[in-house]
């Protein structure tokens, strides 16, 4: 399981959650509804669905995101537990999902999971990187490893970014009807001159969790020189994400 430093996720990476935004309209919550918030983070968007007068539930498998989260928003019930194994009663009227789900391995099963939860008609609307995302970024970090002759253990990989296909795959196997799919690019800005070594201190600090500092620093280091040319634009570094959104209904 990845390691979260939900500090550096919130003063750094801030866009995660900017971005998920516009799914937050895409939801369109309403109250008196009751909603889950798969791989909820921080809480942000737990809080701004929570605004609409719906009831929030919010899960994560990383302890220090659900504690960051408890604290800023202690009216909205946050509990850690991974999106491949939580169950409820159907009790939701709609299940969100916000950048999370490319980190769960068995997509299927955290599909069958979110379809069981949900009321009759009721709705799981979700994004998450797809096929293609941050491969310029994937490339360069076996690169500097050879270079280096720092090897890391490949198994430790943490993401599934899935095809448009594979992912309407997953929705209609366990009985959802598929309204809207689709697979887009989207460059994203990252904070800051450091951005890109942010952003691997982030996100690919799991599959670098068997090497020592320096041999981290290293990796680091020679992954900017490599990307700099590629990802550095005028107004700072931009990470080449491609997502996939969609809404799906349960009959």
């Amino acid at each position: 399981m990845t390691n979260w430093n939900a500090t550096l996720y919130d003063n750094k990476h801030k866009f995660v959650s900017n971005f998920g935004e516009g799914l937050v309209s895409l939801l369109n919550p309403q109250k008196g509804e009751h909603i889950l918030d798969v791989g909820c983070g921080t809480g942000d968007l737990a809080y701004d669905i929570s605004k609409s007068g719906a009831t929030v539930t919010g899960i994560d498998a990383a302890q220090s995101m659900i504690e960051s989260a408890k604290e800023k928003y202690p009216n909205i019930h946050f509990r850690v537990q991974d999106g491949e194994q939580f169950s409820f009663d159907p009790q939701f009227h709609a299940v969100f999902s916000n950048a999370a789900i490319h980190w769960m391995k068995n997509q299927q099963k955290v599909v069958q999971n979110c379809y069981d939860v949900l009321l009759p008609n009721g709705r799981f609307v979700a994004e998450l990187g797809g096929a293609n995302n941050i491969q310029s970024i994937i490339d360069p970090i076996k690169e500097a490893s050879d270079r280096l002759s720092i090897p890391y253990d490949t198994t430790l990989f943490p993401w599934v970014f899935p095809t448009k296909e594979e992912m309407t795959e997953h929705l209609i196997n366990v009985g959802f009807n598929a309204i809207t799919i689709e697979h887009y690019e989207r460059p994203t800005p990252l904070v800051g001159e450091d951005g890109i070594r942010n952003w691997l201190e982030m996100f690919s600090n799991n599959m670098f969790k068997n090497l020592t500092n320096d041999e981290k620093e290293a990796i680091y280091s020679e992954c900017e020189r490599i990307l700099l040319p590629q990802l550095y634009k005028e107004n700072g570094w931009v990470a080449d994400y491609w997502r996939i959104r969609f809404i799906a209904q349960k009959p």
